[in-house]
Formats: C-alpha cells, structure tokens, sequence
C-alpha cells in the first residue's frame, strides 16, 4: 500500500473540508478507517476486471476512486455533477501528482453519452440503490466490464430487485462478500456486463433515480 499518498490525501481532505463540506467524516482515525481502508476493501475486484480505464461515479472527496488509482495504477475518471467538489478533487489530484487521474463534472448519464462502453470498471460508494447503480453503470462499460458496488446493509428486496433488472441492463451478479471493518459491515457486490441491455440506455438524464426501473 502507498502509505504516504494515501495519507497525504486525507490530509487534503481534512483540510479542505474545514472550508467546503465535503465528507462528513472530520477527523484522522475515522477518515483512515471508513475512507481509506474502506476504498481498499473493493481493491481486488478493481485489479481483476478486464484491462482499461476505470471510473468512480459519485466520488465526492475522491473515495474509492483515488486510493483505488493510487493502488491499482488504472487510468481513472473521478465524476461528480458538483463543480466545487470536482475542482477540490483537481487540485488534490495535482498536489498529489497523479498522472493517471482525471475528473469529469457533470451527470452520469451525460458521461454515458459522451463516453459510451469506455471503461472496464466502475465503483460506487454510498450513491443509490443496485437496481439504479447497474442501470447508470451499463452504458458506461464495455462488454465483460465490472460494476463494483460499496454497501452497509443491503434489504433483501433491493438485491432482489437488482437481480429481476439483470436482463434488461445486461449487468450479471458476479461477485458478493462481507468485510467487517472494526465491527462495521461492509459489502461488495459486483455486477458484470454480460450482454448490451435490452432496452436503450442511458435514459434522459435523472430518471433512472426519479424513476426507477
């Protein structure tokens, strides 16, 4: 693990959330534990998908995604629809010298539409159901791509419901363990995209939450 990246960023974080809030988690042994060796947690589902570029959607203060880059030395794409928390993430990207990073401002689907099958793997960190995260993830990868989803408690009705949606957003179950991280429950689920969805994605822009499948 790259120790001094890694805690240089949560310093970054740290500090700039003293001015603009942008992680709820304030000091250094809570932002160790539940920023960045929960990131880490997803590390070898990153590593194992397909060679490519990799997209964290979502990404706030840069968790997953920067420890997940750092880690796996993959051509990242940081996204986020907030301008203030992308421009944080730059000058974070830069201070750390990160060659291999990006960031894109603005929504998922518009990332779709502009960058279609463009990454062998995304992540999503505390963002929305699994039946939303597998219809914004599909359009995004290319064939054998993997979604790998972070969550606490999943209801039994949500990973249900994800499980009916395989067909049509062509996304599989391919993986799903927990890791306990100091008493608390974390859970990968991992889809991957076996097949172009049946119907056409992405949807207009915000629907997949307003309205989903």
């Amino acid at each position: 693990m790259n120790d001094a990246l890694l805690k240089r960023h949560l310093e970054l974080v740290i500090e700039a959330n003293k001015v603009t809030n942008i992680t709820r988690i304030s000091t250094w042994d809570e932002g160790m534990l539940l920023h960045v060796e929960d990131s880490l947690v997803g590390l070898p589902e990153v590593v194992a998908a397909p060679e490519g570029r990799y997209v964290d959607l979502g990404s706030g203060a840069g968790y997953p995604g920067i420890p997940l880059a750092v880690e796996s030395g993959r051509r990242t794409l940081l996204v986020d629809s907030v301008g203030k928390k992308t421009a944080i993430l730059d000058s974070m990207v830069q201070e750390l010298g990160l060659t291999n990073v990006e960031t894109y401002t603005g929504r998922i689907e518009d990332l779709a539409r502009e960058q279609p099958c463009s990454f062998a793997v995304a992540t999503a960190r505390a963002l929305s159901r699994l039946s939303v995260l597998m219809e914004l993830a599909s359009p995004l990868l290319i064939l054998g791509g993997v979604l790998v989803c972070y969550k606490a408690h999943v209801e039994e009705d949500e990973l249900e419901h994800a499980l009916a949606l395989q067909d049509q957003t062509g996304m599989f179950l391919c993986g799903d363990r927990e890791v306990d991280l100091q008493g608390r429950e974390r859970r990968i689920i991992s889809f991957e995209k076996k097949a172009e969805p049946s119907i056409n994605l992405p949807r207009k822009t915000g629907l997949a939450q307003k309205r989903p499948l």
